[in-house]
């Protein structure tokens, strides 16, 4: 039988790394700070996706007979200095944050766990120069290195994007670095190299599989970490501009009228960021209490 053929009908198979669908969720319910993280991120991702029908009022409709107003019965966040509705502002700023953490922490995957599985599996000059590159973005403060890679492309939403993106790739890659060094050396990796398996092959079809658990923490982790750093991007004028609705541009528009005492046009966006990185912690730390052997079996 030709090697292709014991590639296809023999190669082992290696032990299943993930739960259930259903034994996953039921044991995340179970833990009270991870359902409170997962309520806390469908409440935004429906508003998010909703949004258009729901907001009581154009995002983008300027009022200026009615600029900061105070919240109301016909403004429930009050209006900004422009007398736009800051609640049917906040309700559209959640889907440019949602979004931005989706595509971020999607290129940060991506790009980062190919290269961490390629420089431990293969190790020798290629892994090296691949980790000390990562160790040399790692050593950069990561708002500072975001703020460079925008800067550098043009301040917009997709720059946004990318330099959180960018900046994520090193966490990814280590991890699933350490996790590719744990497993290579597994039983069923050597019987499938002796049998001829591609490389390639074992990476995807063994390794990955079996290294999904941390990275899936990781990647809960790193969206709220992408929201933050999106945000004060836009903040600082290198991300989202102005007008468009989005959390970290709405603060930076409102800041100046906080010591005047209009507190609502920072107050509610921030509560947005804050609520939406809140529950994205809580559910990761929850992936990793529900993933992790070693903590299930010490509760």
């Amino acid at each position: 039988m030709s090697t292709a053929a014991h590639s296809a009908q023999g190669s082992p198979t290696a032990p299943a790394a993930a739960h259930k669908p259903k034994t996953l969720i039921t044991l995340l319910l179970h833990n009270r700070l991870a359902a409170l993280g997962l309520v806390l991120i469908l409440i935004w991702t429906v508003t998010a996706l909703i949004a258009p029908w729901i907001a009581p009022h154009d995002p983008y409709l300027t009022d200026m007979a009615n600029k900061l107003q105070a919240p109301s019965g016909s403004h429930w966040f009050g209006t900004d200095n422009f007398g736009r509705d800051i609640f049917s502002r906040v309700l559209y700023g959640a889907r440019i944050s949602i979004w931005t953490g989706l595509i971020a922490v999607a290129i940060s995957f991506l790009i980062g766990v190919p290269l961490g599985g390629v420089a431990a599996y293969y190790g020798g000059r290629t892994g090296t120069i691949i980790m000390r590159l990562m160790d040399v973005l790692l050593s950069f403060p990561s708002l500072v290195l975001s703020m460079a890679i925008a800067a550098s492309i043009g301040a917009g939403l997709t720059s946004a994007m990318i330099a959180v993106g960018i900046v994520g790739i090193p966490e990814f890659a280590r991890l699933m670095f350490g996790q590719t060094v744990s497993l290579r050396e597994k039983e069923y990796v050597e019987a499938s190299r002796a049998i001829g398996v591609k490389n390639s092959v074992i990476l995807y079809r063994h390794i990955l599989p079996n290294a999904l658990a941390p990275l899936m923490v990781q990647a809960t982790l790193g969206m709220g970490f992408a929201i933050l750093t999106a945000s004060s991007l836009s903040f600082l004028g290198l991300g989202v501009k102005p007008p468009i609705a989005e959390w970290g541009a709405m603060i930076s528009e409102g800041r100046e009228y906080i010591i005047s005492g209009q507190w609502w046009l920072v107050t509610f966006p921030g509560l947005g960021i804050a609520t939406s990185i809140l529950g994205f912690n809580l559910l990761g730390d929850g992936f990793r209490d529900v993933l992790d052997p070693r903590l299930r079996s010490g509760k």
